[in-house]
């Protein structure tokens, strides 16, 4: 699931500036709660930021830990460790 990109409107986020990303990010972690699936937010957020390691710095801005927690928690186990890799 993760290892494609198809794309997925980066070439667009790359012209975006940082604080259009940011606030792309926190309306992806207010539709997490809202009820899409944390891979969805999870990879949708390394295509905005760019990469998996500017992912990790938005999600841990915009989720507190136990919310990262329980977000990883709740998926199938084989889930688990790719969530661990951006919530954790």
């Amino acid at each position: 699931m993760f290892n494609t990109n198809d794309d997925l409107g980066a070439s667009l986020f790359k012209t975006w500036d940082e604080t259009q990303k940011r606030d792309e990010i926190s309306k992806l972690v207010q539709g997490y709660r809202s009820g899409i699936p944390a891979g969805i937010l999870c990879k949708m957020t390394e295509t905005i930021a760019g990469n998996r390691k500017k992912a990790r710095k938005y999600l841990r801005e915009f989720m507190n830990l136990e919310e990262r927690k329980a977000a990883v928690a709740k998926e199938p186990s084989s889930m688990q460790v790719l969530l661990k890799e951006y919530l954790l």
